[in-house]
């Protein structure tokens, strides 16, 4: 945590001049920052990050990336997954942390999920942004899966965004952030690996609004399939 505190307090002067650049240039360039704060953290904390593609990646196309939700470290290792122009959309409370509150807000697209205009608001963020050829990430299951399975249900935000823009949606798996950090022990972090696995990209062309569902499932399902492949089921 101290290490954490230091590198953040290191890299803010840098991202204060950076969000004067504007939200598409500026954010991007503080998120560059970010992974350069991410490349140099992980190592100290004694973390081994590696990224698995199952299917060829072009880091040049917008994506829907959705993703697994079940640790406080799932916002770090965003930086050493995605090496790429990229929006997490996230919770609003965050934003009020000291410091790192005003990089995360920076960096990110926050929503209040309990209010129900600034979730359109934040919906119309992420729509602008991909229209930017910048790829968005959402956690589908909201909050952290607490259920014990691999995955908790989704909610339908990302594929119906992904519907209504034609982007393709792409399945990105965290298969060891649990163990290095799990959910109710904030303070707690294990050194070892850290993978991250990029599956095949999910076609949406000439879906409509009807096929929200099929296609929330299709996700869950697959994404379900390959935790269970690697070996990260049940938690207990």
């Amino acid at each position: 945590m101290l290490l954490f505190v230091l590198l953040m307090l290191i890299v803010f002067p840098f991202v204060l001049i950076a969000s004067f650049m504007g939200p598409v240039q500026g954010g991007n360039a503080i998120y560059r920052i970010c992974m350069l704060w991410g490349d140099i953290w992980f190592p100290l904390v004694g973390i081994i990050h590696k990224n698995i593609y199952e299917s060829p990646h072009d880091k040049k196309r917008a994506y829907i990336f959705v993703t697994n939700h079940i640790s406080f470290l799932d916002a770090a290792v965003i930086v050493k997954t995605y090496r790429q122009p990229i929006r997490a959309l996230g919770k609003k409370e965050t934003a009020g942390v000291p410091v790192f509150g005003y990089i995360y807000k920076n960096a990110i697209v926050t929503v209040d999920r309990d209010n129900a205009a600034d979730r359109s608001k934040s919906v119309r963020k992420l729509k602008a942004v991909l229209r930017r050829h910048i790829s968005i990430l959402i956690f589908p299951e909201g909050t952290f899966n607490e259920t014990g399975n691999a995955l908790k249900s989704f909610f339908d935000g990302a594929f119906r965004i992904a519907i209504e823009t034609q982007t393709p949606i792409k399945p990105v798996l965290f298969l060891d952030v649990y163990n290095r950090m799990p959910y109710g022990k904030l303070f707690t972090l294990t050194p070892g690996k850290s993978r991250a696995v990029f599956m095949e990209e999910i076609a949406v062309a000439g879906l409509t609004l009807k096929d929200i569902e099929t296609l929330k499932q299709k996700v869950y399902a697959q994404m379900e399939e390959r935790l269970l492949h690697y070996g990260v089921g049940r938690i207990s």
